[in-house]
């Protein structure tokens, strides 16, 4: 698949098909990720990869917007240390894990976490270090339909201004 054309096709999915993601994908989203764009190149991330059902259950219980994380076959969180821009690369991170995933022909959805009330539960359940941050929860797996939604998006006219706004 050519960038441009993940940058335009992927969506965030909510459901996903049963079956487990092998793990040279998990490997390969990770990998991906770890190209992301970092401030003064600290590379602060981690990256916690849940496969275990009831681990699962219990990151979707905790995560007040993202209950249908119960149903993925497999759940990155990524965490950073805490820098001055642990936000801005662990976004950068997590985006090179949803446009990998469009690729590799897997579907995902961006859960918040940077700042929800359940960031330590969530660091504890997961035995996360207390110096570090999570910026989200990414449930990860295989797309129940090929069929996709098609999301209304503002025309470029309506964002783009040249020289001011």
């Amino acid at each position: 698949m050519q960038t441009l054309q993940a940058l335009k096709s992927r969506r965030s999915v909510r459901t996903y098909d049963k079956k487990p993601v092998e793990q040279h994908l998990i490997e390969e989203l990770i990998d991906c990720a770890r190209f992301a764009p970092t401030a003064r190149n600290e590379q602060p991330w981690q990256f916690v990869v849940v496969t275990k059902r009831d681990t699962i259950q219990e990151l979707a219980q905790l995560a007040d917007h993202g209950r249908f994380i119960k149903d993925s076959p497999c759940v990155i969180a990524v965490f950073c240390a805490d820098t001055k821009y642990y936000l801005e690369d662990g976004s950068a991170a997590t985006q090179n894990i949803l446009l990998a995933a469009e690729d590799l022909g897997l579907v995902a959805c961006w859960v918040a976490g940077d700042k929800k009330p359940y960031c330590e539960e969530v660091k504890k359940l997961l035995g996360v270090p207390a110096n570090y941050k999570l910026v989200s929860l990414i449930p990860v797996g295989y797309p129940v339909t090929k069929t996709q939604v098609a999301v209304k998006k503002k025309p470029v006219k309506d964002l783009l201004h040249l020289e001011h706004w």
